[in-house]
């Protein structure tokens, strides 16, 4: 995926209700090469097993959509760093479902949230996600291609993943052990204090980035704009160029070689959806028609 210009690898959240082939049906409506979605329903702890009814619905879907890049969003409900017993049982359990679900389909990357620290300790909460993907291991051989990737959080509430060093503990104490790499999500970064507004300021981050994690273990992205402001830790997305990051910034991500060719995948708001709008916008980015 990287290094070899195959074209912008653009799209959104897709719907899969009614079955997970129907995202890709509407990524292909949108005119995406990138199509992110939830395999089952996000607010529930009991998911779905895919039959293979649904998984050749989902091949004849995908062969026929245009997608090149598919990515999961894990649950709403895990929570791999909590150190409630019951709590970290149930999200384990469900993450398992999730990778096996995301095998089964063949998708790409398995997106998710590192975690939130429930005894309001960080440290404890990273500790604690480290053995949770310690112990999905076994689920992985040289003959599957998914790769779990860690998202950038706004720093809400409890929520750990705000910063780099965060990011970086994870995978360094993850290394080698299981496919694991990074999701950027510009709201998120933005209102976790990492200013992107600019080319210089995207300059300086993508820096810091690249000293603190590696820029080798970004995989992917989610881009939003914002509705609050720098530093706010607060999650709140907007359309591209409505909110406090301006069209700028993904103008520079389009076309910057160090997160050109990334797939990318846009999570704005869904009652204000310019989904098809904005994913030709990027794609005219991408070859410079301004």
């Amino acid at each position: 995926m990287k290094g070899h210009d195959q074209g912008p690898l653009v799209g959104c959240h897709n719907s899969a209700q009614g079955g997970v082939h129907n995202a890709l049906i509407e990524a292909k409506s949108l005119g995406a090469t990138a199509s992110q979605l939830f395999t089952t329903n996000q607010k529930q702890w009991r998911g779905k097993t895919i039959s293979a009814e649904e998984i050749a619905k989902w091949e004849e879907a995908k062969a026929n959509s245009g997608v090149q890049v598919v990515i999961s969003h894990d649950g709403y409900l895990i929570n791999l760093g909590s150190h409630l017993d019951e709590l970290l049982e149930k999200s384990r359990k469900a993450f398992q479902e999730e990778i096996e679900r995301c095998q089964a389909l063949h998708i790409d990357f398995l997106n998710f949230h590192p975690g939130t620290a429930t005894d309001k300790n960080p440290e404890r909460c990273l500790d604690t996600i480290v053995d949770s993907l310690l112990s999905f291991a076994p689920l992985f051989d040289k003959n599957q291609k998914l790769k779990l990737v860690l998202e950038t959080t706004a720093g809400q509430g409890n929520t750990v993943g705000h910063t780099f060093s965060h990011l970086a503990y994870i995978l360094q104490n993850c290394h080698n052990k299981i496919p694991l790499g990074i999701c950027i999500d510009t709201c998120h970064i933005f209102a976790a204090g990492y200013d992107i507004r600019t080319p210089q300021a995207w300059d300086q981050t993508l820096k810091d980035f690249d000293e603190i994690v590696g820029l080798k273990h970004l995989d992917c992205m989610h881009l939003n704009d914002s509705l609050k402001g720098l530093g706010s830790r607060v999650d709140r997305h907007s359309c591209l160029g409505y909110g406090e990051i301006g069209i700028e910034a993904f103008q520079f991500v389009m076309q910057d070689k160090r997160l050109k060719h990334l797939p990318k995948c846009l999570e704005t708001p869904e009652k204000e959806a310019r989904w098809e709008e904005e994913i030709q916008m990027l794609k005219d980015f991408y070859y410079h028609k301004l």
